[in-house]
């Protein structure tokens, strides 16, 4: 092959590399009061959207056109065009948001208001809450199941998940799970639900719709995991989930199959929020107490980038 060619076709493949780690990661400052947007693969903050104050939970539209921001300090939820990077609506949430929930048909957002013992059902088109469940004491984890049947609630004082009928916006259940529960997150077919106890340093996982515990991973069991190791975000994939751990510094990955731990990743001081790439190699931590995001090749284990941005990181949102 002609060097030409050779250095063409290097050219080409390194072009390729770069087109697939293209991702773009949108990191919510509670402090700040911004949404970092940190681009790939230079992995550098390129800008700072301004929302309302106190911004944590953060969920993608399904179309992937619109980012929408809980204003925990505003009492809303922004809304963020993601071509422009602006935000150009505000709906309304209810005391206190923190994390919510958006339904499979676009249609609801289903809001944990902390201060009230709340979940909020907000009719985006309508622009107004139509429901309110009342719920144990700080909620904050939400999810919704994919068929759009059950709306979960963590309460975080009163350590119980809560499951909520969607339909009728009827409390239907409330169950104990490990000290201080703060995130949950539902498999993709909808048979499991996982919660994470921060202080119990636990992920409880129950088969749906029977709400029975099928397991309960316990991190503060591991005789390899970090110190001072707790449980908060969770990305549940079909072959791989990940789990922030909090003061523990670091992310565990594990088996969704067998329920066993894999392995853990070095990230910043107290990862709170966790997000994954789109082709699922790539790990981004928010670092609330280094006011930093680590970028971690999964497959590898190794460090990719700590990108600073001061704060106090909480939410990662990763879109292509």
């Amino acid at each position: 092959m002609h060097w030409i060619e050779r250095a063409s076709l290097l050219l080409l493949l390194a072009a390729g590399a770069a087109t697939a780690r293209a991702e773009t990661a949108y990191v919510s400052d509670e402090v700040a009061n911004v949404v970092h947007v940190i681009d790939a693969p230079h992995w550098t903050a390129t800008s700072a959207i301004a929302v309302g104050k106190r911004p944590r939970g953060m969920v993608l539209s399904h179309d992937g056109k619109r980012l929408y921001v809980a204003a925990g300090n505003d009492d809303r939820i922004d809304v963020i065009d993601l071509a422009t990077r602006k935000v150009f609506d505000h709906l309304p949430a209810g005391p206190d948001p923190e994390r919510f929930a958006l339904s499979p048909d676009g249609r609801w957002l289903y809001v944990a208001n902390e201060n009230d013992n709340a979940v909020s059902f907000v009719d985006i088109a309508a622009r107004k809450i139509v429901h309110q469940v009342a719920v144990g004491a700080e909620p904050e984890g939400m999810a919704v199941s994919p068929d759009g049947r059950w709306v979960i609630c963590t309460s975080e004082s009163a350590s119980l998940v809560h499951f909520i009928d969607a339909a009728s916006a009827k409390l239907v259940d409330s169950l104990l799970v490990g000290t201080r529960p703060r995130d949950a997150q539902f498999s993709a077919d909808g048979s499991q639900l996982w919660v994470s106890s921060e202080t119990r340093a636990t992920v409880t996982i129950f088969a749906m719709p029977s709400r029975k515990v099928l397991h309960t991973i316990d991190f503060d069991a591991d005789d390899k995991a970090p110190d001072t190791v707790q449980a908060v975000g969770i990305v549940l994939g079909p072959k791989r989930a990940f789990v922030a751990l909090g003061r523990g510094n670091a992310v565990a990955e594990v088996d969704p199959k067998t329920f066993a731990i894999r392995r853990y990743f070095p990230a910043g001081q107290r990862d709170w929020g966790v997000g994954v790439s789109p082709d699922g190699s790539r790990l981004y931590t928010a670092n609330g107490l280094s006011g930093d995001v680590s970028v971690i090749d999964a497959v590898a284990n190794v460090a990719l980038a700590t990108v600073k941005v001061g704060g106090k990181p909480w939410g990662v949102v990763v879109t292509p």
